[in-house]
Protein backbone atom coordinates (compact mmCIF):
# COMPACT_ATOMS: atom_id res chain seq x y z
CA UNK A 1 0.00 0.00 0.00
CA UNK A 2 3.14 2.56 0.47
CA UNK A 3 3.17 2.70 -3.21
CA UNK A 4 0.07 2.84 -3.82
CA UNK A 5 -0.31 6.13 -1.34
CA UNK A 6 2.54 7.80 -2.98
CA UNK A 7 1.48 7.47 -5.97
CA UNK A 8 -1.74 9.33 -4.45
CA UNK A 9 0.17 11.53 -3.37
CA UNK A 10 2.43 12.56 -6.19
CA UNK A 11 -1.05 13.02 -8.44
CA UNK A 12 -2.63 15.45 -5.60
CA UNK A 13 0.63 17.71 -6.13
CA UNK A 14 0.19 17.87 -9.76
CA UNK A 15 -3.31 18.38 -9.66
CA UNK A 16 -3.39 21.32 -7.04
CA UNK A 17 -0.44 22.61 -9.45
CA UNK A 18 -2.20 22.39 -12.81
CA UNK A 19 -5.34 24.02 -10.93
CA UNK A 20 -3.58 26.96 -10.01
CA UNK A 21 -2.45 27.37 -13.97
CA UNK A 22 -5.61 27.20 -15.18
CA UNK A 23 -8.99 27.59 -13.99
CA UNK A 24 -11.07 24.90 -13.64
CA UNK A 25 -14.88 25.63 -13.32
CA UNK A 26 -16.68 25.48 -9.50
CA UNK A 27 -19.09 22.85 -10.86
CA UNK A 28 -15.76 20.32 -11.51
CA UNK A 29 -13.18 21.86 -8.76
CA UNK A 30 -15.94 20.90 -5.90
CA UNK A 31 -15.79 17.41 -6.74
CA UNK A 32 -12.19 17.31 -7.46
CA UNK A 33 -11.14 19.03 -4.17
CA UNK A 34 -13.79 16.68 -2.38
CA UNK A 35 -12.00 13.73 -3.66
CA UNK A 36 -8.42 14.99 -3.04
CA UNK A 37 -9.47 15.25 0.60
CA UNK A 38 -10.88 11.43 0.51
CA UNK A 39 -7.82 10.30 -0.98
CA UNK A 40 -5.80 12.14 1.49
CA UNK A 41 -7.33 10.00 4.46
CA UNK A 42 -7.30 6.67 2.58
CA UNK A 43 -10.99 6.75 1.67
CA UNK A 44 -10.33 5.66 -2.11
CA UNK A 45 -13.31 4.20 -2.86
CA UNK A 46 -16.07 6.92 -1.49
CA UNK A 47 -13.19 9.57 -3.88
CA UNK A 48 -14.26 7.49 -7.02
CA UNK A 49 -17.75 7.90 -6.28
CA UNK A 50 -17.05 11.60 -5.92
CA UNK A 51 -15.26 11.80 -9.16
CA UNK A 52 -18.17 10.29 -10.90
CA UNK A 53 -19.69 14.07 -10.33
CA UNK A 54 -17.45 15.53 -11.81
CA UNK A 55 -17.80 13.29 -14.94
CA UNK A 56 -21.26 14.15 -15.26
CA UNK A 57 -20.49 17.84 -15.75
CA UNK A 58 -20.75 18.34 -19.79
CA UNK A 59 -18.79 20.29 -21.50
CA UNK A 60 -15.33 20.00 -19.78
CA UNK A 61 -12.12 21.13 -21.74
CA UNK A 62 -8.98 18.82 -21.95
CA UNK A 63 -7.28 20.69 -18.57
CA UNK A 64 -10.42 19.49 -17.26
CA UNK A 65 -10.59 16.38 -18.48
CA UNK A 66 -7.05 15.72 -17.73
CA UNK A 67 -7.70 16.30 -13.58
CA UNK A 68 -10.43 14.18 -13.65
CA UNK A 69 -8.66 11.24 -15.00
CA UNK A 70 -5.43 12.12 -13.07
CA UNK A 71 -7.06 12.18 -9.76
CA UNK A 72 -9.01 8.68 -10.62
CA UNK A 73 -5.82 7.28 -11.21
CA UNK A 74 -4.37 8.16 -7.88
CA UNK A 75 -8.42 7.12 -6.35
CA UNK A 76 -8.00 3.40 -8.37
CA UNK A 77 -5.11 2.58 -7.25
CA UNK A 78 -5.86 3.29 -3.65
CA UNK A 79 -8.87 1.19 -3.98
CA UNK A 80 -6.87 -1.59 -5.96
CA UNK A 81 -9.30 -0.95 -8.98
CA UNK A 82 -6.43 -1.88 -11.47
CA UNK A 83 -8.40 -1.63 -14.68
CA UNK A 84 -9.55 1.49 -13.58
CA UNK A 85 -6.54 2.56 -12.92
CA UNK A 86 -4.68 1.39 -16.39
CA UNK A 87 -7.42 3.04 -18.17
CA UNK A 88 -6.61 6.24 -16.97
CA UNK A 89 -3.20 6.29 -17.41
CA UNK A 90 -3.56 5.71 -21.18
CA UNK A 91 -5.95 8.82 -20.78
CA UNK A 92 -3.13 11.18 -19.33
CA UNK A 93 0.18 9.44 -19.67
CA UNK A 94 1.18 11.92 -22.98
CA UNK A 95 0.62 14.80 -20.35
CA UNK A 96 2.95 13.37 -17.66
CA UNK A 97 6.68 14.13 -16.96
CA UNK A 98 9.00 10.75 -17.76
CA UNK A 99 9.66 10.43 -13.94
CA UNK A 100 6.04 10.57 -13.02
CA UNK A 101 5.01 8.45 -15.95
CA UNK A 102 7.32 5.59 -14.57
CA UNK A 103 5.79 5.89 -11.34
CA UNK A 104 2.55 5.40 -12.57
CA UNK A 105 3.65 2.23 -14.68
CA UNK A 106 5.65 1.13 -11.19
CA UNK A 107 2.56 1.28 -9.00
CA UNK A 108 0.24 -0.50 -12.19
CA UNK A 109 2.56 -3.13 -12.24
CA UNK A 110 2.33 -3.93 -8.60
CA UNK A 111 -1.39 -3.62 -8.68
CA UNK A 112 -1.84 -6.14 -11.17
CA UNK A 113 1.10 -8.38 -9.33
CA UNK A 114 -0.98 -8.34 -6.29
CA UNK A 115 -4.09 -9.32 -7.73
CA UNK A 116 -2.50 -12.27 -9.51
CA UNK A 117 -3.52 -10.63 -12.90
CA UNK A 118 0.34 -12.26 -13.79
CA UNK A 119 0.33 -12.04 -17.70
CA UNK A 120 -0.84 -8.40 -17.16
CA UNK A 121 1.67 -7.39 -14.90
CA UNK A 122 4.17 -8.69 -17.27
CA UNK A 123 2.80 -6.59 -19.84
CA UNK A 124 3.25 -3.51 -17.93
CA UNK A 125 6.69 -4.87 -16.36
CA UNK A 126 8.36 -4.59 -19.36
CA UNK A 127 6.09 -1.61 -20.51
CA UNK A 128 7.95 0.35 -17.38
CA UNK A 129 11.78 -0.63 -18.39
CA UNK A 130 11.07 0.39 -22.36
CA UNK A 131 10.10 3.64 -20.60
CA UNK A 132 13.29 3.71 -19.56
CA UNK A 133 12.80 2.11 -16.28
CA UNK A 134 15.56 0.84 -13.17
CA UNK A 135 14.02 -0.67 -10.33
CA UNK A 136 15.11 -3.67 -8.93
CA UNK A 137 12.17 -4.16 -7.51
CA UNK A 138 9.79 -4.18 -10.37
CA UNK A 139 12.69 -6.02 -12.27
CA UNK A 140 11.83 -8.78 -9.52
CA UNK A 141 8.11 -8.63 -10.24
CA UNK A 142 8.81 -8.92 -13.59
CA UNK A 143 10.11 -11.69 -13.55
CA UNK A 144 8.17 -13.70 -11.21
CA UNK A 145 4.94 -12.20 -13.18
CA UNK A 146 6.93 -14.21 -15.85
CA UNK A 147 7.70 -17.33 -13.95
CA UNK A 148 3.96 -17.78 -12.37
CA UNK A 149 2.18 -16.68 -15.45
CA UNK A 150 3.72 -20.14 -16.74
CA UNK A 151 6.30 -18.53 -19.48
CA UNK A 152 9.19 -20.07 -18.15
CA UNK A 153 11.86 -19.14 -20.55
CA UNK A 154 11.03 -15.24 -20.13
CA UNK A 155 11.59 -15.88 -16.87
CA UNK A 156 14.59 -17.83 -17.78
CA UNK A 157 16.09 -15.21 -20.08
CA UNK A 158 15.54 -12.29 -17.96
CA UNK A 159 17.24 -13.95 -14.98
CA UNK A 160 20.15 -15.26 -17.27
CA UNK A 161 20.45 -11.84 -18.34
CA UNK A 162 20.57 -10.37 -14.82
CA UNK A 163 23.24 -13.20 -13.68
CA UNK A 164 25.58 -12.22 -16.36
CA UNK A 165 25.48 -8.32 -15.55
CA UNK A 166 25.95 -8.98 -11.93
CA UNK A 167 29.10 -11.17 -12.28
CA UNK A 168 30.11 -8.62 -15.00
CA UNK A 169 29.78 -6.25 -12.29
CA UNK A 170 31.81 -8.30 -9.57
CA UNK A 171 28.28 -8.71 -7.33
CA UNK A 172 26.97 -11.82 -6.07
CA UNK A 173 23.74 -13.02 -7.73
CA UNK A 174 20.94 -13.25 -5.46
CA UNK A 175 20.45 -16.76 -4.27
CA UNK A 176 16.93 -16.43 -4.68
CA UNK A 177 17.46 -15.28 -8.23
CA UNK A 178 19.69 -18.65 -8.58
CA UNK A 179 17.23 -20.76 -7.25
CA UNK A 180 14.43 -19.15 -9.65
CA UNK A 181 16.36 -20.15 -12.44
CA UNK A 182 17.03 -23.43 -11.34
CA UNK A 183 12.90 -24.19 -11.08
CA UNK A 184 12.45 -22.26 -14.42
CA UNK A 185 15.32 -24.50 -16.38
CA UNK A 186 13.71 -27.15 -14.49
CA UNK A 187 9.95 -27.11 -15.81
CA UNK A 188 11.48 -26.71 -19.09
CA UNK A 189 13.49 -29.58 -19.15
CA UNK A 190 17.00 -27.49 -19.89
CA UNK A 191 19.61 -29.84 -18.87
CA UNK A 192 22.34 -27.19 -19.79
CA UNK A 193 20.78 -24.55 -18.21
CA UNK A 194 19.62 -26.11 -15.05
CA UNK A 195 23.58 -27.18 -15.07
CA UNK A 196 24.75 -23.37 -15.32
CA UNK A 197 22.54 -22.33 -12.90
CA UNK A 198 23.21 -25.13 -10.45
CA UNK A 199 26.98 -24.47 -11.25
CA UNK A 200 26.44 -20.71 -9.85
CA UNK A 201 24.70 -21.66 -6.49
CA UNK A 202 27.73 -23.58 -5.82
CA UNK A 203 29.85 -21.27 -7.25
CA UNK A 204 28.34 -18.28 -4.76
CA UNK A 205 26.59 -20.53 -1.98
CA UNK A 206 28.16 -23.74 -1.85
CA UNK A 207 25.71 -25.39 0.55
CA UNK A 208 25.89 -29.38 0.56
CA UNK A 209 22.18 -29.69 -0.86
CA UNK A 210 23.00 -27.71 -4.00
CA UNK A 211 26.73 -29.91 -4.55
CA UNK A 212 24.29 -32.77 -4.06
CA UNK A 213 21.94 -32.11 -6.62
CA UNK A 214 24.67 -31.22 -9.32
CA UNK A 215 26.55 -34.12 -8.68
CA UNK A 216 23.63 -36.43 -8.81
CA UNK A 217 22.74 -34.31 -12.39
CA UNK A 218 26.36 -34.31 -13.68
CA UNK A 219 26.19 -38.89 -13.14
CA UNK A 220 22.66 -38.98 -15.29
CA UNK A 221 24.22 -37.47 -18.20
CA UNK A 222 24.18 -40.11 -20.80
CA UNK A 223 28.23 -39.78 -21.61
CA UNK A 224 29.31 -40.07 -18.20
CA UNK A 225 31.40 -42.63 -17.70
CA UNK A 226 31.05 -45.12 -14.92
CA UNK A 227 35.43 -44.78 -14.80
CA UNK A 228 34.31 -41.50 -13.51
CA UNK A 229 32.96 -43.16 -10.22
CA UNK A 230 35.62 -42.77 -7.76
CA UNK A 231 36.33 -39.40 -8.44
CA UNK A 232 32.48 -38.06 -8.17
CA UNK A 233 32.73 -39.77 -4.51
CA UNK A 234 35.85 -37.79 -3.93
CA UNK A 235 34.31 -34.61 -4.77
CA UNK A 236 30.94 -35.72 -2.59
CA UNK A 237 33.33 -36.74 0.34
CA UNK A 238 35.30 -33.00 0.08
CA UNK A 239 32.06 -30.69 -0.18
CA UNK A 240 30.90 -32.63 2.65
CA UNK A 241 27.58 -34.22 0.43
CA UNK A 242 28.24 -37.51 1.42
CA UNK A 243 25.88 -38.76 4.45
CA UNK A 244 25.11 -42.65 3.43
CA UNK A 245 27.24 -45.81 4.50
CA UNK A 246 26.67 -47.03 1.06
CA UNK A 247 28.78 -44.72 -0.39
CA UNK A 248 31.50 -44.83 2.28
CA UNK A 249 31.91 -47.81 1.70
CA UNK A 250 32.11 -47.91 -2.23
CA UNK A 251 34.39 -45.29 -1.88
CA UNK A 252 36.63 -47.30 0.06
CA UNK A 253 36.22 -50.42 -1.99
CA UNK A 254 37.00 -48.30 -5.45
CA UNK A 255 40.03 -46.84 -3.79
CA UNK A 256 41.63 -49.40 -3.03
CA UNK A 257 40.93 -51.07 -6.18
CA UNK A 258 42.34 -47.82 -7.80
CA UNK A 259 45.91 -48.64 -5.71
CA UNK A 260 44.77 -45.77 -2.95
CA UNK A 261 44.32 -47.94 0.27
CA UNK A 262 45.45 -44.86 1.97
CA UNK A 263 42.65 -42.87 0.62
CA UNK A 264 40.23 -45.85 1.94
CA UNK A 265 41.32 -45.60 5.11
CA UNK A 266 40.70 -42.16 5.24
CA UNK A 267 37.28 -42.13 3.65
CA UNK A 268 36.28 -44.94 6.30
CA UNK A 269 38.14 -42.63 8.75
CA UNK A 270 35.76 -40.15 8.72
CA UNK A 271 32.58 -42.29 8.29
CA UNK A 272 33.58 -43.77 11.30
CA UNK A 273 33.90 -40.16 13.10
CA UNK A 274 31.04 -38.96 11.60
CA UNK A 275 28.79 -41.59 13.21
CA UNK A 276 27.45 -42.92 9.71
CA UNK A 277 29.69 -46.08 9.86
CA UNK A 278 29.80 -48.55 12.60
CA UNK A 279 26.23 -48.20 14.26
CA UNK A 280 23.23 -50.06 12.89
CA UNK A 281 22.93 -53.43 11.06
CA UNK A 282 25.77 -53.06 9.35
CA UNK A 283 28.14 -52.31 11.91
CA UNK A 284 30.04 -55.55 12.19
CA UNK A 285 30.45 -55.79 8.32
CA UNK A 286 31.66 -52.22 8.35
CA UNK A 287 34.25 -52.70 10.98
CA UNK A 288 35.75 -55.49 9.07
CA UNK A 289 35.96 -53.95 6.07
CA UNK A 290 38.37 -51.27 8.02
CA UNK A 291 40.34 -53.72 9.85
CA UNK A 292 41.32 -55.49 6.34
CA UNK A 293 42.10 -51.91 4.72
CA UNK A 294 44.26 -51.22 7.84
CA UNK A 295 46.09 -54.77 6.51
CA UNK A 296 46.26 -53.32 3.06
CA UNK A 297 47.86 -49.81 4.27
CA UNK A 298 50.66 -51.88 5.74
CA UNK A 299 51.29 -54.26 3.00
CA UNK A 300 50.84 -51.22 0.58
CA UNK A 301 53.85 -49.54 3.19
CA UNK A 302 56.28 -52.74 3.13
CA UNK A 303 56.37 -52.83 -0.71
CA UNK A 304 56.23 -49.13 -1.57
CA UNK A 305 59.92 -49.02 -2.77
CA UNK A 306 59.85 -51.80 -4.91
CA UNK A 307 56.14 -50.52 -6.35
CA UNK A 308 57.80 -47.19 -7.30
CA UNK A 309 60.82 -48.71 -8.69
CA UNK A 310 59.20 -50.81 -11.28
CA UNK A 311 56.59 -48.04 -12.18
CA UNK A 312 59.53 -46.04 -12.46
CA UNK A 313 60.92 -48.33 -15.00
CA UNK A 314 57.31 -48.97 -16.80
CA UNK A 315 56.82 -47.55 -20.16
CA UNK A 316 53.49 -46.18 -19.04
CA UNK A 317 53.32 -43.56 -16.31
CA UNK A 318 50.20 -44.65 -14.65
CA UNK A 319 51.78 -46.37 -12.23
CA UNK A 320 53.13 -43.47 -10.94
CA UNK A 321 50.33 -41.27 -11.04
CA UNK A 322 48.70 -44.05 -8.93
CA UNK A 323 51.47 -44.47 -6.17
CA UNK A 324 52.06 -40.75 -6.34
CA UNK A 325 48.05 -40.10 -5.53
CA UNK A 326 48.07 -42.87 -2.58
CA UNK A 327 51.05 -41.03 -0.51
CA UNK A 328 49.67 -37.76 -1.28
CA UNK A 329 47.14 -39.19 0.81
CA UNK A 330 49.24 -40.77 3.40
CA UNK A 331 50.78 -37.48 3.70
CA UNK A 332 53.80 -37.47 1.92
CA UNK A 333 52.41 -34.79 -0.53
CA UNK A 334 55.88 -33.37 -2.13
CA UNK A 335 56.95 -36.50 -2.34
CA UNK A 336 53.96 -37.70 -4.05
CA UNK A 337 53.23 -35.14 -6.00
CA UNK A 338 56.64 -35.69 -7.57
CA UNK A 339 55.86 -38.87 -8.78
CA UNK A 340 52.52 -38.11 -10.07
CA UNK A 341 54.22 -35.36 -12.19
CA UNK A 342 57.13 -38.14 -13.49
CA UNK A 343 54.15 -40.10 -14.30
CA UNK A 344 52.60 -37.47 -16.58
CA UNK A 345 56.35 -36.67 -17.88
CA UNK A 346 56.54 -39.88 -19.71
CA UNK A 347 53.89 -38.62 -22.00
CA UNK A 348 52.73 -42.18 -22.92
CA UNK A 349 49.34 -42.55 -20.35
CA UNK A 350 46.30 -44.78 -21.24
CA UNK A 351 44.27 -42.12 -19.78
CA UNK A 352 45.90 -38.81 -19.82
CA UNK A 353 42.72 -36.69 -18.70
CA UNK A 354 42.02 -38.47 -15.95
CA UNK A 355 45.88 -38.26 -14.41
CA UNK A 356 45.63 -34.63 -14.80
CA UNK A 357 42.63 -34.41 -12.92
CA UNK A 358 43.81 -37.09 -10.28
CA UNK A 359 47.10 -34.94 -9.98
CA UNK A 360 44.89 -31.76 -9.58
CA UNK A 361 42.73 -33.65 -6.66
CA UNK A 362 46.48 -34.45 -5.29
CA UNK A 363 47.03 -30.54 -5.18
CA UNK A 364 43.93 -29.39 -3.77
CA UNK A 365 45.02 -32.36 -0.77
CA UNK A 366 47.90 -30.57 -0.13
CA UNK A 367 46.79 -27.48 0.13
CA UNK A 368 47.67 -26.32 -3.63
CA UNK A 369 44.74 -24.84 -4.80
CA UNK A 370 46.35 -22.18 -7.16
CA UNK A 371 47.97 -24.98 -9.01
CA UNK A 372 44.91 -27.27 -8.98
CA UNK A 373 43.01 -24.70 -11.02
CA UNK A 374 45.91 -24.42 -13.23
CA UNK A 375 46.10 -27.91 -14.12
CA UNK A 376 42.42 -28.38 -14.01
CA UNK A 377 42.09 -26.26 -17.06
CA UNK A 378 43.98 -28.43 -18.72
CA UNK A 379 41.68 -31.46 -18.09
CA UNK A 380 40.05 -32.12 -21.54
CA UNK A 381 37.10 -35.73 -22.73
CA UNK A 382 33.91 -36.45 -23.59
CA UNK A 383 33.25 -38.62 -21.27
CA UNK A 384 32.62 -36.62 -18.32
CA UNK A 385 36.33 -36.33 -17.36
CA UNK A 386 36.40 -32.25 -18.46
CA UNK A 387 33.18 -31.75 -16.64
CA UNK A 388 33.83 -33.31 -13.52
CA UNK A 389 37.17 -31.46 -13.85
CA UNK A 390 35.29 -27.87 -13.92
CA UNK A 391 33.28 -29.12 -11.01
CA UNK A 392 36.45 -29.54 -9.20
CA UNK A 393 37.81 -25.99 -10.21
CA UNK A 394 34.17 -24.59 -8.80
CA UNK A 395 35.62 -26.61 -5.53
CA UNK A 396 39.01 -25.62 -5.37
CA UNK A 397 38.04 -21.42 -5.14
CA UNK A 398 35.08 -22.26 -3.04
CA UNK A 399 35.10 -25.15 -1.47
CA UNK A 400 36.36 -23.73 2.12
CA UNK A 401 33.01 -21.68 2.42
CA UNK A 402 30.80 -25.46 2.10
CA UNK A 403 28.53 -25.23 4.51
Amino acid sequence: MTLLKTLAATALVIALSAQAQEAVRPEVGRPLQAAQELIKGGKYKQALDKLREADAVGGKNANEGYMVERMRLAAASGAGDVETAAKSFEAVQGRVSGADKLRMIESITGSYYRASQYAKAQQWGQRYFKEGGTSGAIRTLLIQSQYLSGDFAGAARELTTEIKQAEAAGSTPGEDRLKLLVNATLKMNDTNGYVWALERLVTYYPKKDYWVDLLSRLQRKPNFSDRLALDTYRLSLATGSMTQANDFMEMAQLAVQAGSPNEAKQVLDKGFAANILGVGPQADRQKRLRELIAKKVEEDKAGQAASIEEAKAAKDGTGLVNIGLNQVFAGDKAGGLKLMQEGIAKDSLKRPEDAKLHLAIAQITAGEAAKAQATLKTVGGADGTADLARLWALFAKHGSKTA
